[in-house]
């Protein structure tokens, strides 16, 4: 671990970093849920968004911490996922 993500130099330890990305999920959880919920709406299934929303996400992060070696955590934009739900298929009549 110390040689992938530089520990030493970053002045962190595996316990901080685990720490750090336990308050991030917990901070960003609510994707989980409000997503599917929009979405389901515009009659999409509601697990296949959930599933989709989970993989995505943790496929997102991974990518960033492992090629990017940064802390950032990644997960669908709302505001797109409103807009098109409310926009365009509730406000435009698409399905």
């Amino acid at each position: 671990m110390e040689k992938l993500f530089k520990l030493r130099e970053n002045n962190t330890t595996v316990g901080r970093e685990v720490a750090g990305g336990l308050t991030t999920f917990f901070a960003m959880a609510y994707i989980i849920f409000v997503n599917p919920n929009f979405l389901s709406q515009a009659g999409m299934d509601f697990n296949a968004v959930m599933l989709a929303t989970c993989t995505s996400a943790a496929i997102g992060t991974a990518l960033t911490a492992l090629l990017a070696n940064v802390p950032f955590a990644q997960a669908p934009g709302m505001g797109l996922n409103a807009f098109f739900t409310f926009t365009v298929c509730f406000g435009m009549g698409y399905t």
